[in-house]
């Protein structure tokens, strides 16, 4: 597996708009594939807010994604930036595709000399990110689901 940069495989983003929709759109009601398309058409640099990073296999097959934004919902601006949109595809979870994706975001947070990096997850993916090194930070309610916001020192990490 290797991670890569979308801006660098756009012939992938159809798609991964649409595992992200399907993913998370209910987080989301108004959301849609146009948008969904449109944001990660934009995501057009490298080590920068925003971006795309994507996961490989071999053969170029995409296995998973997650995205560094600014802003991840407008209920939660107070927080920022954003580990955003960590999508791993069925058939690839259990790899560590998840868990590669998300070092990668962190290391270029830190990179970009981001002190603390912010994500919302459901509650039962919150022992994943902690075994991963984030903290609780916040509760909110978005929608009909509540969300926990963790973060993370970007800084202790890189050193």
């Amino acid at each position: 597996m290797r991670i890569a940069w979308l801006r660098d495989h756009p012939w992938h983003i159809e798609a991964l708009a649409a595992g992200h929709l399907e993913a998370f759109g209910a987080l989301i009601p108004d959301w849609d594939i146009v948008q969904a398309i449109a944001e990660l058409r934009s995501h057009t640099r490298g080590c920068a807010i925003p971006t795309t990073l994507i996961a490989l296999d071999d053969a170029g097959t995409w296995l998973g994604s997650v995205s560094l934004l600014q802003e991840d919902h407008e209920h939660i601006r107070q927080y920022s930036p954003w580990l955003a949109t960590l999508y791993v595809r069925p058939a690839a979870r259990g790899q560590g595709v998840g868990s590669a994706l998300v070092a990668r975001c962190v290391a270029e947070a830190a990179a970009l000399q981001v002190a603390e990096l912010y994500l919302y997850c459901t509650t039962s993916m919150a022992d994943w990110y902690r075994a991963l090194g984030w903290h609780d930070h916040d509760i909110v309610e978005l929608g009909p689901l509540q969300v926990r916001v963790m973060a993370i020192r970007c800084a202790a990490v890189a050193t």
